[in-house]
């Protein structure tokens, strides 16, 4: 068991996310999902905690109820390595689309290949291939 975890808090996006980021990476899958029912407090059938992995590691997510004034931030990413230029490129092509890039695809000096971009949903990603 995973002692500490990485936790996502969406605003009615969790399942969406999750599952995308399902379809990008080896060795994932979504491991529970738990949702709110009637009674609430969430609306009904969104996620009130949902486990999934991702490469091996496990993350939790959940669908905030409450509104809140921040978001993700990139001062907290998700840093991947990656096999080959390939997978680099198939990465940077799905995390990038609809988001917000931080730093373009580029030979920076400390890696031949890197990009930082947050995703549609907000999450920071950095993709490196040494």
């Amino acid at each position: 068991m995973q002692k500490i975890t990485t936790f996502l808090m969406f605003e009615g996006r969790a399942e969406e996310a999750m599952t995308f980021y399902v379809g990008l990476f080896d060795d994932s899958a979504v491991l529970d999902v738990q949702r709110y029912g009637p009674e609430g407090p969430g609306p009904e059938g969104s996620v009130l905690r949902a486990a999934f992995r991702l490469a091996g590691n496990t993350y939790q997510c959940i669908d905030s109820h409450v509104k809140h004034a921040f978001g993700f931030t990139p001062a907290m990413s998700l840093f991947v390595e990656c096999a080959d230029e390939a997978e680099h490129d198939r990465l940077w092509a799905a995390l990038s689309e609809g988001g917000q890039v931080r730093m373009p695809v580029d030979n920076y000096g400390f890696s031949k290949k890197f990009g930082w971009t947050d995703d549609r949903f907000g999450v920071s990603w950095q993709l490196n291939l040494s």
